[in-house]
Formats: structure tokens, C-alpha cells, sequence
């Protein structure tokens, strides 16, 4: 019986592959191999490399096109976009203290009267041009006789406190400026009679035609409210000294001491409520020193923004990439004052040798860029028309003088007559620019035969007592100094007669009959055409009396940050505080902005 292979019969056979079919299965798929890698590579390479190229154009293509995008979104920005002055900044600035009061009618550093300016308003101020403009006065109106100023004022001014300033403020400030007992700084009101005429009126009286009243209408109103119930003799001992309330643009916040150096910061911040607008600055501090060495340190370790207060010597030491500089003149003039009653300078011809002796030329060079010289009584540019000249330097001039008058040269090159030497007395106010000029002018001086002595005080040195020991008696021959001239060419104090007192600031005695009258008549006349007439005749007789030497112009420095966006150059100053004539306007720092369309 065969054996039954029922279960195996689905199984698949046994594949019967020879090893020559499978050679040439191998051989043929070679084949294939080959020539499909020559058809489609080989024979393809140049269209591969054509592909190459163009994918590295578009590449290139679109890298352009990016940074052509870029660059149109630049120019977007840069066309849409600004660099604006920024905002609510702080600015600090340097000045020479001390500060012991901050009662405004009580100033007198540089110090206290920044303080003062920013703090306290008034009925006029002066404006960037260097006008008197309105501050508290909306009108001023002026009689037919010349001697009644009615002033109104503003109605949206306030104090600090929030409380009403009214004409009643103005009444108490000018009743505390009268009274000896208040001991204040600000002058010539004794014999102005002042009126209440309502809230926002007030009238002053004056015995006579002065033609510069306006001018005067500028000093710091102070609040009744506060200080009404205060005696005179108390006001500067007062809390209020210290911790004033005014009505101007910023606000004492706190002072703070420093080291018990007599340095201090004066802390003040926007007034918000400002009638004139709210200033772009919020916070301002006053960092207060004794010395210009301070200041310097204080500028090179960034602690303050600026200063008014340096030499040209001082900023020499200053990095010209951080600050820069700018000069401005001020109303001042910087003199020789000739003691006209001296034991020697009596005469007339020994001073006009003086003043033949003196290059101011060389002087100047010396000085800040720009100082202008000063030949007259006034500064420059006040009078008009046939304005004298002065004598100038002449050295051979000044030797001949000297000779004609008896004044001998002897072995030791200084002059004598009848044994008596040409010895004079020179005083400067201390200060790098004066005790320049002092060894300027000694230097010049000698060479025409005269000797000097030099002496250099300081005024806020309390030890050294120079109004009593130096001012006061006239204690010199010579003295170096600096008169505040102001807006008005009004010089009255400095060269009547009436002025030669202890008290006075006829600081030369000089007494001339014919001054004293166009002195007298040029500030009783209102008339433009007068005035200038009545002053170029004083100026002339000044010039052939030599009761001075005029030398230049003052100027100021200011010092400041590359990021302070805040004296502007074309402003014109009356005095150093007239800087912050646009202080609405500083800021510190910059922002980027739009564009307004």
C-alpha cells in the first residue's frame, strides 16, 4: 500500500536556481545599474550644475531683497523718528555759597540770589532778549507827571501753600525793604510811598521823576500770610529763612548739609501751579560750595550738571568731551577804582599816567574769548551817538607825563619827587580773573616808574572785615572791583557825589560839579534823546578826570553737560541770575520720538 503524502502536498518545491542564472541575474541588474547612473547622473552633471547656479542666485537674490527690506525699514524709522529733549529730568547745577538764608530780600551769594530767582516771583523780570517783561504785572500805568506807577497784578497767582498773592504781598515786601531793622539787601525804596489801591492794584509814589523805576520793580515778593505777624528785626532769624514759601516756578523741597563744610544741596521741584506754565525740568538742586576747587571736583566726579561759576583757568581742567563752554556778557564792568582823595592820586595828571600806562589789550588776552573791553562808565552799547573815546595805551605817553610833573626815575627804576617815592596801594577782590589782572596791571604800572603794593582780600572771609577795613574808610589807591552797571545806564551810585559816604558805593570819591549834574538830570528825564545826551556828557568829563580805569566787560561761563539742553547762547543777560530767564524751558536728557506730520 503506497504511503499516503496527503499532508505535505501544499508545501512549495524546492526553487531548482542554477549558480550560472544566478551569475547572469547579477551580471544583468549590473548592467542596468550602470547605465541608468550614466543616463541619469553622468549625462545630467551639466544640467545639475545649471540647477547649482540658479539656486545660488535665488539665494543671492533673496538676501538682497532682505536687506533691501532692512533698509527701507531703517530709512522709515530714521524719517518718522526724532531725537527729542526729554522730560521730567533733574538738573543740578553748582554755585558758590554760603547759603544762610533763603529769605530773597536777604540775599546776597550768588548762592542765595540763584535761589531766590527760582523760588520767588516779581512784578517784572527781565526776558531772554534782556527787556523787562511782565511777571506778576499785567499793566503798568504811569501818570501825567511822571512819579504815579499804578500796577495791576495777575489774578491766577498763588503761593505755594496754595493761597492768593495779592497787592497786600507786595505792600509788606517793599514795607520790609524800608525797614532798617530788617537789615535787607535791596536798596532805595526809603522815600517811595506804596498804596493798596485793591486785591490786584497796587500804587507807588515817588518824590520825583526817576527814570529807571521800572527796573527797580524787580525785587522778590514775599507772603504777608506767613510773615505778617513777624518783627523786622526777627524776619532773618524766622523759620521762613529756612524753609520759604514763594510763588515761583519750582518749590524748596528740603537743604540739605553736607559734612558740616558749610557745602550744602538746595532741593526744589516743579510748581505745577505756576501761572507762567509748567516747567519741562521736575526737579532742580543747587549743590552749594565754598570754593571753585569744589565745583571743579564736583564737575569731573558727575555730580552736577553745570555752573556759572569758574574761571577760564578752572575749566582748562575740564574734559572738553563732556561739557562744553559758553561766554556771555553780563551788565557789569570790572574797573580800576582810583581813590581820587589818596595822598598821591589826588592829582589828575598821576592818574591820567595810569591810565595811558594800562594795555587793557594785553589784559583781555588773558581772559575769557570773546570779553569785551569797557572804556566808559557804562557798558557797551548803552549810549549812542558822539560817544568819547578813551586815551589809549601809550607807554612813552605815560613816561612823559610822569616827567613833565617832576616824577623822577632814581637807581632802584621807580620815580620820586622831593625824596618822595611813587609808591601806590593796589586791593583786588580774591578770584583767579582779579588777581590776574591785578598782576597785570602791577606789572604794567611799574614799568612806567611806579611802586606797587598788591593786596588780594576776600570779601565772604567774615576774619578779614573788608567793607570795614577796606571799603568803608577807602583804604587803598587802587582798587580792582566789579560794578553792577544793570539794564539801565542809570550809574548814579558809583560816581555822585551825594554816594561819598561810608556807606555809599562811590568807591573812587569822585566829585565833579558838572557830573553830578548830568548825573542828576539824566535819571529826572524820561526822554530816550535827554538821557543819551545828559550821559555822553558825564562820560566825558569821567574820561578827563580818571576817577577809574575802565578794563572790560564782565562775563560769565557757562559750564555744562553734553546731555543739558539749557542756557541758550542767544539769550542776553542783565546779571548771572538772568540765565534762568527761559527756565521753563531746560531739560536734561534725550528721548526718541514721531515725527509730527
Amino acid at each position: 500500500m503506497p504511503e499516503d503524502n496527503s499532508e505535505n502536498q501544499n508545501w512549495p518545491l524546492k526553487p531548482n536556481i542554477s549558480r550560472k542564472k544566478i551569475i547572469r541575474h547579477i551580471k544583468k541588474a549590473e548592467t542596468a545599474t550602470i547605465r541608468h547612473t550614466h543616463k541619469f547622473l553622468v549625462k545630467r552633471w551639466e544640467n545639475v550644475r545649471e540647477v547649482q547656479t540658479k539656486v545660488v542666485s535665488w539665494i543671492v537674490l533673496m538676501g538682497l531683497l532682505i536687506a533691501s527690506t532692512g533698509f527701507q525699514m531703517m530709512w522709515f524709522q530714521k524719517s518718522y523718528l526724532t531725537t527729542a529733549k526729554d522730560n521730567d529730568g533733574t538738573y543740578a547745577e553748582a554755585v558758590l555759597g554760603p547759603v544762610d538764608t533763603l529769605n530773597p530780600i536777604l540775599a546776597s551769594t550768588d548762592a542765595e540770589q540763584s535761589a531766590s530767582y527760582l523760588i520767588f516771583s516779581s512784578l517784572l523780570k527781565y526776558d531772554k532778549t534782556g527787556h523787562l517783561n511782565n511777571d506778576l504785572a499785567t499793566n503798568i500805568k504811569v501818570d501825567e507827571t511822571d512819579k504815579i506807577y499804578t500796577v495791576s497784578i495777575r489774578t491766577d497767582a498763588k503761593w505755594h501753600d496754595g493761597e492768593s498773592l495779592t497787592a497786600e504781598d507786595v505792600a509788606f515786601t517793599i514795607g520790609l525793604i524800608k525797614d532798617a531793622n530788617t537789615t535787607s539787601t535791596i536798596t532805595g525804596w526809603s522815600n517811595i510811598a506804596v498804596k493798596v489801591i485793591d486785591n490786584q492794584t497796587v500804587q507807588f509814589t515817588l518824590p520825583s521823576v526817576y527814570a529807571a523805576f521800572d527796573h527797580a520793580l524787580t525785587f522778590p515778593i514775599l507772603p504777608k500770610h506767613i510773615l505778617g505777624d513777624i518783627e523786622p528785626s526777627q524776619i532773618r532769624e524766622n523759620s521762613f529763612s529756612q524753609n520759604p514759601i514763594g510763588s515761583g516756578p519750582f518749590k524748596l523741597r528740603f537743604v540739605q548739609n553736607v559734612n558740616n563744610s558749610g557745602n550744602k544741596i538746595v532741593y526744589m521741584a516743579r510748581n505745577d501751579s505756576y501761572y507762567g506754565g509748567k516747567a519741562k525740568l521736575a526737579k532742580i538742586q543747587l549743590n552749594v560750595y565754598m570754593t571753585t576747587d569744589e565745583i571743579v571736583s564736583a564737575l569731573l566726579a558727575n555730580q552736577v550738571n553745570a555752573t556759572v561759576e569758574l574761571s577760564s583757568a578752572d575749566i582748562s581742567q575740564m574734559d572738553s568731551k563732556k561739557y562744553s563752554v559758553a561766554v556771555e556778557t553780563i551788565q557789569s564792568g570790572v574797573y580800576a577804582i582810583i581813590n581820587t582823595e589818596s595822598s598821591l592820586l589826588n592829582d589828575v595828571n598821576l592818574r591820567r599816567a595810569l591810565q595811558l600806562a594800562t594795555d587793557t589789550a594785553s589784559i583781555i588776552s588773558k581772559l575769557p574769548e570773546g570779553t569785551p573791553s569797557l572804556d566808559l562808565p557804562f557798558t557797551n552799547g548803552q549810549l549812542s551817538g558822539d560817544v568819547p573815546t578813551v586815551a589809549k595805551f601809550d607807554l612813552n605817553a605815560a613816561k612823559a607825563t610822569l616827567d613833565a610833573n617832576g616824577w623822577i626815575l632814581n637807581s632802584n627804576g621807580v620815580r620820586e619827587k622831593g625824596g618822595k617815592e611813587l609808591k601806590i596801594s593796589v586791593v583786588a577782590m580774591k578770584g583767579s580773573e582779579f588777581e590776574s589782572v591785578l598782576e597785570a596791571l602791577s606789572g604794567q604800572w611799574r614799568a612806567a616808574g611806579f611802586m606797587v603794593e598788591t593786596k588780594v582780600v576776600d570779601l565772604s572771609d567774615i576774619t578779614q572785615n573788608v567793607v570795614q577795613d577796606i571799603l568803608q574808610p577807602r583804604n587803598y589807591d587802587v582798587l580792582i572791583y566789579q560794578l553792577d552797571i544793570g539794564a539801565d545806564p542809570d550809574v548814579y551810585a558809583y560816581w555822585a557825589s551825594t554816594q561819598v559816604t561810608s556807606s555809599g558805593l562811590n568807591f573812587s570819591n569822585y566829585s565833579n560839579i558838572i557830573s553830578d549834574d548830568a548825573l542828576t538830570s539824566a535819571r529826572s528825564r524820561v526822554e530816550y534823546n535827554i538821557r543819551n545826551a545828559k550821559y555822553i556828557t558825564f562820560a566825558k568829563q569821567w574820561l578827563n578826570d580818571v576817577p577809574a580805569i575802565g578794563l572790560y566787560q564782565s562775563t560769565i561761563q557757562y559750564v555744562y553737560g553734553n546731555n543739558i539742553h539749557a542756557f541758550d547762547k542767544s539769550n542776553v543777560l542783565v546779571s548771572s541770575v538772568d540765565r534762568y530767564s527761559d527756565i521753563l524751558e531746560w531739560s536734561v536728557g534725550e528721548k526718541t520720538v514721531y515725527k509730527t506730520p
